[in-house]
């Protein structure tokens, strides 16, 4: 039984493996740890199609390593620890070089599968190499994740996927039967969305369809001969980030069109119905915040919402919110106000409390002075009074910019007139 073509063409070697130069070009990191023979455990994090698994057999194809693998989607703990069994018996005939145990779409183990990798990762019984397409920090628990170097790897670009056709073509015994011709390639690239095992598995089907030695690769020939899918969502991979993304930005764009478009594009790919209202939650108050602060309120019940209902009528409700969420009023303020917090406090994060703020449960904490000068803004007319609130060397800092809205306008007014010069911007 033939094998497909992508499989025929797999790399075995890092001179065929093509793109990831920034990773196994001639001064990529893991190239030259790979030539000196020492691997870390790492995370392969990229696209499908983009030569995980492949990179991870030419590691220990190159390094002479025995080579385990499992596949996330059909093993459970007991299959890891007899995988791991069998690598520690294996590690005793070797003195430096531990086996490696890869483990394809890492990020479908749950918790007390990769816990189960801990010890033998840990203890060098094995050299774990992970292949997922869900980013890691969220995927993979922290205490896996920081035993591993990650290496992302990038979607192939358009030269890549050429380049890939060419080798096929010449290198590949049975297309080297026929006479190929690559005519135009535009339909062809789209419908591989930069995954080289589906461009493979398309073109050879293109090729096979076509009942001569002569095959001229055209845009119409694609599109007669290949069913295009309707709807390209992947809940599990790179789409499921790349969309809702696009769905976000069109809120914070006010283009409630598009919205609702990248939203139904999730709807009809089946994704789950939390994880687009907590993104709405996210943007009620980084994109919209201050600017209407209803938002946050309208989103975080379109969550209870959503999560009581559930598919199909949880889709009018997420429409609902999402037209609502790109009509409102735009502000980050807040969004910004604490990035320039935070790294405020990352220069001057030493700094005193003022004594007038400070807590005093002791006697002696009363007896220094604390909370001594502190002004009770209850005490004064309109519950404001003047004092200062940050340490006196930063005390007129300005981290908090209105934005450019109708309600925010009336923040700075009222803010102007409580502080005299403090918030003129």
């Amino acid at each position: 039984m033939q094998q497909p073509l992508a499989e025929r063409l797999r790399p075995k070697s890092l001179g065929d493996y093509v793109s990831q130069a920034h990773l196994i070009g001639k001064n990529g990191a893991l190239r030259q740890q790979i030539e000196r023979g020492v691997i870390p455990s790492l995370i392969l994090w990229g696209p499908p199609g983009v030569g995980k698994t492949t990179l991870a057999t030419i590691i220990a194809n190159t390094t002479d390593r025995p080579f385990f693998t499992l596949s996330a989607i059909n093993s459970g703990v007991k299959d890891v620890r007899e995988v791991i069994e069998k690598a520690k018996k294996q590690d005793g005939l070797f003195t430096v070089k531990n086996p490696i145990l890869f483990i394809d779409e890492i990020h479908r183990f749950s918790k007390s599968q990769q816990d189960s990798l801990l010890g033998a990762v840990e203890k060098g019984w094995v050299t774990l190499i992970g292949a997922t397409t869900e980013n890691p920090s969220f995927e993979v628990i922290p205490a896996l994740l920081s035993r591993c170097q990650v290496y992302t790897l990038n979607e192939f670009s358009k030269n890549d996927l050429l380049d890939l056709l060419e080798r096929a073509i010449a290198k590949d015994e049975f297309l080297q039967k026929k006479r190929i011709t690559l005519k135009e390639t535009d339909a062809l690239l789209r419908l591989s969305g930069g995954d080289a095992r589906k461009l493979l598995n398309i073109f050879e089907l293109l090729v096979n369809a076509v009942n001569t030695n002569t095959v001229v690769i055209t845009n119409k020939l694609v599109t007669e001969k290949v069913q295009q899918n309707t709807v390209r969502y992947d809940k599990t991979g790179e789409q499921h980030y790349d969309i809702i993304s696009a769905f976000i930005k069109s809120i914070r764009g006010s283009d409630p069109n598009a919205a609702v478009y990248w939203l139904a594009r999730m709807i009809e790919g089946g994704e789950d119905i939390k994880f687009i209202a907590r993104r709405m939650i996210i943007s009620a108050s980084e994109d919209i915040g201050l600017a209407n602060p209803t938002a946050l309120i309208m989103a975080n019940n379109t969550f209870q919402a959503v999560t009581t209902i559930g598919y199909p009528e949880a889709r009018i409700i997420l429409s609902q919110c999402a037209i609502y969420l790109a009509t409102s009023p735009k502000s980050n303020a807040a969004y910004m106000a604490i990035n320039h917090a935070q790294q405020l406090v990352k220069q001057t994060g030493d700094l005193s409390v003022p004594i007038a703020l400070r807590n005093a449960p002791t006697k002696l904490m009363k007896d220094l002075g604390y909370g001594n000068e502190y002004k009770y803004a209850h005490d004064f007319p309109n519950n404001f009074v003047q004092q200062n609130y940050l340490p006196s060397e930063i005390e007129n800092t300005k981290l908090y910019i209105p934005g450019n809205n109708k309600k925010e306008h009336l923040y700075l007014q009222d803010l102007q007139k409580k502080w005299k010069g403090k918030y003129n911007y």
